[in-house]
């Protein structure tokens, strides 16, 4: 994989097209030029200006017209910029002569979000989703890339006599190269996605529910999940801080504790290669027993960014979980601004905590299943009734005296079966 780190540490010229005949979700305009600036620098790079270009439809060859590529061009001189970056997806010919006639590198919003991602994966496993999700980004791309794509072995003609090759360009060795890479990351997240497979069915024997947090990118997830379990991710105003489902231990009540689960921040035109590359991370969400739906109310776009959210979460086919929209930042809310408010709407303040009670309440009423405290004395010819206990209920003391005596947290389901035990 290419590394454009390095570039990207540089200025950086924004460039979008606003077209009639773009999907809406494929156009640019202020609000999602200023995204892709925050983006910028969240790789460590720095905008120094900003083109936004009208036109009826794209240019096929150039995109944005000849006449403002060669004002683009103008503006990378006269502000010593060395990258062009583009909101717009570009195909990988329109790439090729972009980078061309700017003489600078370009990326497009898809190739920028990619290295952000490769910056910031930690586990085995984002790594992995990373890389599978360059490579495909990677693909269609290598004409552009590469400037060895002369014949191997002197099929031009102008090799050595005797030299004639078996005529395979070095582009379709790279290409084949590259698909046996993608097929060995793919096997790989397989793997990773079995051993997770297995975990999570230990947590499903020991009946422990699992909340998933999901929201815009920067929302306050991370913020979220350290004042509710004390861990210490990084929180910082960055996008795309969090890559890998980080999980936690939460007690929500004396009778419940909970797996809680921060996942990546969903962002408006994530690259599809993206979406289906961590899948693996938001497969998670369809075995939760409850979302939590972070909103970033203090921002003017937070109902835009809702609906990304609300849409990635039906394409993740987790539409139909009970689900809690938690409005955060109400601290920073303009004076005299009207808080939405609902049955399954909770405004809170995850960095001074304000609110935060009143979520775990709301928590422990959707998932509590109706788990009870309860002693049991056990004979000791029974001793299996012990066993079962630690596999399936959350054994709290253990006492051995002329019963063993057992102090559990058990679900109704255990209480139904060992009633003959509780004390009563």
């Amino acid at each position: 994989m290419q590394d454009t780190t390095k570039e990207v540490r540089d200025k950086v010229v924004l460039v979008g097209l606003n077209s009639p005949v773009l999907k809406k979700e494929e156009n640019a305009d202020e609000d999602t030029m200023e995204e892709l600036s925050a983006l910028v620098e969240t790789a460590g790079g720095e905008t120094v200006g900003i083109v936004l270009q009208n036109r009826p439809a794209p240019d096929p060859r150039t995109f944005i017209g000849e006449g403002k590529a060669a004002e683009v061009q103008l503006y990378c001189e006269n502000t010593g910029a060395t990258m062009v970056i583009f909101d717009n997806d570009l195909s990988p010919s329109q790439m090729r002569v972009l980078t061309e006639l700017l003489g600078v590198q370009v990326l497009d919003r898809c190739g920028l979000i990619l290295d952000i991602f490769a910056q910031r994966a930690k586990t085995k496993e984002g790594r992995l989703q990373v890389e599978l999700a360059q490579y495909q980004y990677l693909l269609p791309r290598l004409t552009g890339m590469w400037t060895h794509l002369e014949r191997q072995a002197g099929t031009s003609g102008r090799g050595p006599i005797g030299s004639k090759g078996p005529g395979e360009t070095q582009l379709e060795t790279d290409r084949r190269h590259i698909r046996r890479k993608i097929d060995k990351l793919r096997a790989d997240l397989e793997e990773v996605r079995r051993v997770r497979a297995t975990q999570r069915q230990r947590r499903q024997k020991n009946e422990i529910p699992v909340v998933a947090i999901v929201g815009y990118t920067n929302a306050g997830k991370s913020t979220l999940l350290n004042h509710l379990t004390g861990a210490d991710i990084p929180a910082n105003d960055r996008l795309f801080d969090t890559l890998d489902t980080t999980s936690r231990l939460l007690t929500v009540s004396d009778t419940l504790d909970v797996v809680i689960s921060d996942t990546v921040g969903f962002i408006r035109k994530l690259p599809h290669q993206l979406v289906e590359a961590f899948k693996a991370t938001l497969e998670e969400l369809e075995y939760a027993d409850l979302l939590l739906h972070v909103i970033d109310v203090s921002n003017p776009e937070w109902q835009q960014q809702a609906q990304v959210v609300e849409n990635l979460i039906l394409e993740l086919g987790a539409g139909e979980l009970p689900r809690i929209d938690v409005f955060n930042k109400c601290d920073c809310l303009p004076a005299g601004e009207i808080m939405p408010h609902g049955r399954d709407i909770c405004a809170i303040s995850a960095r001074t905590g304000e609110g935060v009670d009143e979520l775990l309440e709301m928590i422990g009423e959707r998932l509590d299943a109706g788990s009870r405290r309860v002693t049991l004395h056990i004979p000791y010819d029974k001793g299996g009734v012990l066993d079962q206990l630690y596999r399936e209920a959350k054994v709290e003391d253990v006492a051995y005296g002329e019963t063993i005596d057992v102090t559990a947290v058990c679900t109704p389901k255990v209480l139904g079966r060992l009633e003959a035990f509780i004390e009563q």
